[in-house]
C-alpha cells in the first residue's frame, strides 16, 4: 500500500474540505518549506487528527506478543506432526519474532524451527539455528535431543571430527545428567548408540571425495562502464532537454540483451502484504497464519528468507542474517523499530521517505534542503534550475548544466541525484499534497514525541540508542532540524509518485515441488533509483528491467541504433492494453504519451490490437462482434447478430469464476474434475469469445498444468503449445511472457523424455530470457542443465526421440 489507510485518507479529506477557503489557497500554492509550516500550525490546532492517527495505528501490532508466538509455535508442531516441514519452518520463523530475545520461549522456537530444516535438508542453516537455540538460553534438561541432531547434521556434512566431538559432549551431558529412563531418553541413547555406529563406519571407509562442479557455466556479459553515469554501461550518454529532462541516449548501436544499467537501489522498502493481525470483536487478535512478504523475504537486502533473524525490537522486521539485522539497525532501524505501526499505517511511500532521509543524513539532507531555499520558484522549472551551477557547484546542476550531476559533470546514484528528481509540486492535486503534508508532519511529531530526533539527525551512536519509548500524541511544534527532515521527506513522497521503481520478483505458485513449476510477478518493494529514473517511458520500450535483491539490471530488449533514446515502460504497455486505457494511467506521472505506439494507434483511428484480439465474438457466425456502444453488432454484415456487451461481460465474469473454481479443485488434488470443468469451460468460451482471446490462452496453461500433474505428459504439451500460440499473438515471439510459457514447455518435454523437442524448446527458451534475464539468471542456468542432462544420454535413445 503506497498511500496511508483509506481512514487517515478519508480524514484528511474531511479535515480539507472543512477548512476556510482562504487557508486552502495558501496551502495549495505553498512552496514545501511553507506547507510543513502551516502543516505543523494546523495540527496544533486540530489535535484530534493526531489522535485518530494513533487510534489507528492500535489496530496494526508490531511489538512483541508471546501470545501469537505461542499460537504460531502450537500451528507450527501441528504441521511438524504431519510432516509439512515447509509450513512449520515458516511458522516457528513467525513465533520467534515474537517472541523476547535471551527468553526460553525464543530458544524453543530456534530448537524447533532446526528440527524442520534438518528434515528438509539444510543442514549447514539447521546448526546455526541450534547455535541460536543455545545461545538464548536453551533449557539444559532438553539440551541433548538438540546436540544429538547437530552431531547428526555434522555427519550429513561429512565434518567427521567435529561430529565425534559433539557426541563427546553430549555424552558428557547426559553422564552428569544421570541415568535416564523415561521412552523419550531410551529413544535417546539408542539414537546415539546408531549414530555412533555410523560414525565408525564412515571414519574407517572415507567416502570417495567427490569432484567440484562449479554448475553450468553461463556465457559472461560484456561490461564496461561509463565515465560520466554510475553504473551505466559505455554505450550510454546522458542528454537533457525541457520536453523531455534527463534522459539517456545510446551513443553506439546496442544489440538485444546487452546490458546498459546496473544499479543498487539508493533506499528500497519492502511492501509488507497483508496486515499482521486482524482485531476481533472481544479484543482479542486473529494471527494470520499465511505467508507474506514480509515472511518470505529479508527486510535490508530482499534475498528470499529461509530461517529468518528476527528483530530484538520488534515483530515485523526480519533478515536474512545478524549480519543484516546489525547493518538494518545501524543505518535506520533503531529509528524505525518503534514506528513500526505508524509506518504500516502511513503506507509504503512515508516509509520510503523517512528511510531515504536516514540513510542520506541529515548533514547532507540539511545542506540540500537549504539550497533548495535559494530559489524554491526556479526549482521548479527544469531549465532554470540548470542554469544555476554557479551558485552550489558541489549541490546544483553541475558544469554540465544537467540538475543532479556533481560539479565534474558525473551523475551518480547518490542522494544529490535523487533530491534532483521532480517533485511535480505544482501538478500534484492540493487535496493529495495536503494528505503527503499532514502525514509527513505527522510522522516527524511522533519521531520528536518517541525521543528519536538525535537518531533521525545522527547525532546519536548505535550503542547509545537503546529502545524509544511507545509513540504518544504530542502538540509540541515541531525542532527546526525536524522541520528540515520534514521538507526533504515531503519532496520525496511527492517525488514518489513519478519515480517510485516497484522492485518485482518471479514467485512460484504452489508448494514449489511440482514437475513443472508455475511463477507469476510479484511487486516485493518500493525503492529509488537514482539512475534508472533517467528512462524516460514508452509503451513499446526498446529495454527490460530485471531485479536481483535491491540490484537493478536494464537490458536492451531490441536493437538500439546510436542516438536513439533508451526507453522503459512505466507499467501501461501497448500489448496489455489500448491507447485510452494506458494515456489515463499515465496521467499520474504528468506527461502526454506520444511514444511510437501511442502516435500510430491514435493517427491511424484503427482498433487497438488488444482489443480486436481480446474481442467478443458472434454466437453464430463466430466474426467479431465491435461497437462502442452498449449494444455490439457482428462485424459480418451478412450475419448482423446484435448482442448486449453487458451480457457479454456477465458471462465473461461467470466463466472467471468457473475457472477460479476448476484451480480450487487441482489445489485440492481433484484433477479429473478440474479437467472436465476446464473443458466446459472452454467450450462456453469459444461460443462468445475471439479464438486469440488471452483467456483462452490461459485455459490452455490451466489444463497444460492440470496434465502435468497427472504425469500426462504428451497432453499437458499440446495444450501448452496453445496457449504459446496466444501469448505470442499478445505480447510477440521475443517478449517475457513468451520465454516463460516456453521455460514451462521445456520442463514438460524434459518430463516426457520428448528430447528432440525439448532441445529445440530450451534452446528457443534460453535465447528469449537471456535477453531480459541475462545469461546468469536462475532460468537460463536450469534450461542449460536440462539441456545436458539430456545430451549425456546414449545416442540410440536420442536416435529414438
Amino acid at each position: 500500500m503506497a498511500l496511508p489507510v483509506a481512514e487517515w485518507q478519508g480524514r484528511t479529506a474531511r479535515l480539507w474540505a472543512a477548512l476556510d477557503p482562504a487557508l486552502r489557497e495558501r496551502l495549495a500554492a505553498a512552496s514545501l518549506r511553507d506547507a510543513v509550516r502551516l502543516g505543523g500550525d494546523l495540527l496544533r490546532a486540530e489535535e484530534e487528527e493526531e489522535a485518530v492517527l494513533v487510534q489507528l495505528c492500535h489496530r496494526v501490532c508490531t511489538d512483541k506478543e508471546p501470545a501469537a508466538a505461542s499460537r504460531y509455535r502450537e500451528q507450527g508442531n501441528r504441521e511438524f506432526g504431519r510432516c509439512q516441514y515447509q509450513a512449520a519452518l515458516r511458522l516457528y520463523s513467525k513465533a520467534a519474532s515474537h517472541e523476547f530475545p535471551g527468553s526460553p520461549e525464543v530458544s524453543m522456537c530456534f530448537a524447533n524451527r532446526s528440527a524442520a530444516l534438518f528434515h528438509l535438508g539444510h543442514f549447514e542453516v539447521c546448526l546455526e539455528d541450534i547455535a541460536r537455540a543455545e545461545s538464548h538460553g536453551y533449557p539444559d534438561r532438553l539440551l541433548p535431543k538438540v546436540l544429538l541432531r547437530k552431531a547428526e547434521c555434522l555427519l550429513c556434512l561429512g565434518r567427521l571430527q567435529d561430529a565425534q566431538d559433539a557426541l563427546r559432549v553430549l555424552e558428557s551431558k547426559i553422564a552428569v545428567n544421570g541415568l535416564m529412563t523415561s521412552p523419550t531418553h531410551r529413544t535417546l541413547l539408542k539414537k546415539l548408540s546408531q549414530l555412533k555406529v555410523k560414525l565408525h563406519e564412515k571414519q574407517m571407509c572415507p567416502e570417495p571425495a567427490q569432484e567440484a562442479h562449479g554448475g553450468i557455466q553461463g556465457k559472461s556479459e560484456i561490461w564496461e562502464e561509463n565515465d560520466s553515469i554510475s553504473g551505466a554501461s559505455a554505450f550510454l550518454s546522458l542528454s537533457f532537454d525541457a520536453e523531455r529532462g534527463r534522459h539517456l541516449v545510446a551513443s553506439q548501436d546496442i544489440i538485444p540483451g546487452q546490458s546498459l544499467l546496473k544499479e543498487e537501489a539508493f533506499v528500497s522498502v519492502l511492501c509488507p502484504g497483508e496486515s499482521f493481525s486482524v482485531p476481533l470483536q472481544d479484543g482479542e487478535t486473529a494471527w494470520d497464519a499465511r505467508a507474506t512478504n514480509a515472511d518470505l523475504y529479508c527486510h535490508r537486502c530482499l534475498s528470499q528468507l529461509l530461517a529468518s533473524v528476527p528483530c530484538q525490537g520488534c515483530s515485523y522486521a526480519r533478515y536474512c542474517s545478524q549480519a543484516c539485522a546489525d547493518m538494518a539497525w545501524q543505518q535506520y532501524h533503531r529509528t524505525e523499530c518503534s514506528l513500526g505501526a505508524l509506518l504500516l499505517t502511513l503506507g509504503v511511500f512515508c516509509h520510503v521517505a523517512l528511510r531515504t532521509v536516514l540513510l542520506a543524513g541529515f548533514t547532507e539532507v540539511s545542506r540540500l534542503v537549504g539550497w533548495s531555499h535559494s530559489g524554491d520558484k526556479d526549482l521548479q522549472n527544469p531549465e532554470a534550475r540548470c542554469k544555476r551551477p554557479s551558485e552550489a557547484p558541489d549541490a546544483g546542476a553541475g558544469a554540465r548544466g544537467i540538475p543532479g550531476c556533481d560539479s565534474n559533470g558525473h551523475y551518480q546514484s547518490s542522494y544529490q541525484a535523487l533530491f534532483h528528481l521532480l517533485p511535480h509540486i505544482e501538478q500534484h492535486s492540493p487535496e493529495h499534497k495536503f494528505l503527503c503534508m499532514l502525514s509527513v508532519v505527522v510522522l516527524c511529531k511522533q519521531l520528536q514525541a518517541a525521543g528519536l530526533e538525535a537518531a533521525v539527525l545522527n547525532q546519536e551512536s548505535p550503542q547509545q540508542c537503546s529502545k524509544p519509548k511507545t509513540c504518544e500524541k504530542t502538540s509540541d511544534e515541531l525542532s527546526p532540524e525536524l522541520k528540515t527532515v520534514a521538507e526533504a521527506m515531503l519532496r520525496h513522497v511527492l517525488q514518489l509518485q513519478c519515480n517510485a521503481q516497484a522492485i518485482t520478483v518471479m514467485q512460484e505458485l504452489g508448494p514449489g515441488d511440482e514437475a513443472v513449476v508455475n511463477k507469476k510477478p510479484v511487486r516485493l518493494a518500493t525503492a529509488f533509483f537514482p539512475v534508472l529514473s533517467l528512462l524516460n517511458h514508452s509503451c513499446c520500450p526498446n529495454t527490460s528491467v530485471s531485479f536481483s535483491g535491491t540490484a537493478a539490471t536494464v537490458r536492451a530488449s531490441q536493437p538500439i541504433p546510436s542516438g536513439q533514446e533508451v526507453l522503459h515502460c512505466y507499467g501501461p504497455h501497448q500489448c496489455r492494453m489500448k491507447v485510452a486505457e494506458r494515456q489515463q494511467l499515465l496521467r499520474q506521472y504528468f506527461f502526454e504519451c506520444h511514444c511510437q505506439a501511442c502516435l500510430e494507434e491514435l493517427e491511424s483511428g484503427a482498433g487497438s490490437v488488444v482489443s480486436v484480439r481480446n474481442s467478443f465474438c458472434c454466437p453464430k457466425c463466430r466474426a467479431t462482434m465491435q461497437g462502442e456502444e452498449d449494444t455490439l453488432r457482428c462485424s459480418n454484415e451478412a450475419c448482423a447478430t446484435s448482442a448486449s456487451r453487458e451480457n457479454l461481460l456477465c458471462r465473461l465474469q461467470d466463466l472467471q469464476q468457473q475457472i477460479k473454481k476448476a484451480l480450487d479443485l487441482l489445489r485440492h488434488g481433484k484433477a479429473d474434475q478440474a479437467i472436465k470443468m476446464l473443458l466446459k469451460c472452454q467450450m462456453d468460451a469459444g461460443n462468445f469469445l475471439s479464438p486469440e482471446h488471452l483467456l483462452m490462452g490461459e485455459m490452455e496453461d490451466h489444463l497444460a498444468q492440470v496434465y502435468a500433474t497427472l504425469g500426462k505428459w504428451q497432453e499437458a504439451a499440446r495444450h501448452l503449445q496453445k496457449s504459446i500460440e496466444v501469448v505470442e499473438m499478445h505480447h510477440g515471439p521475443s517478449s517475457i511472457e513468451t520465454g516463460h510459457e516456453l521455460f514451462k514447455l521445456a520442463q514438460i518435454l524434459f518430463n516426457g523424455f520428448a528430447v528432440s523437442e525439448a532441445l529445440s524448446t530450451i534452446q528457443r527458451a534460453e535465447e528469449i530470457l537471456s535477453v531480459h534475464f541475462g545469461p546468469q539468471s536462475a532460468q537460463i542456468q536450469e534450461l542449460q542443465e536440462m539441456k545436458a542432462c539430456l545430451s549425456e544420454l546414449p545416442r540410440n535413445i536420442l536416435q529414438k526421440t
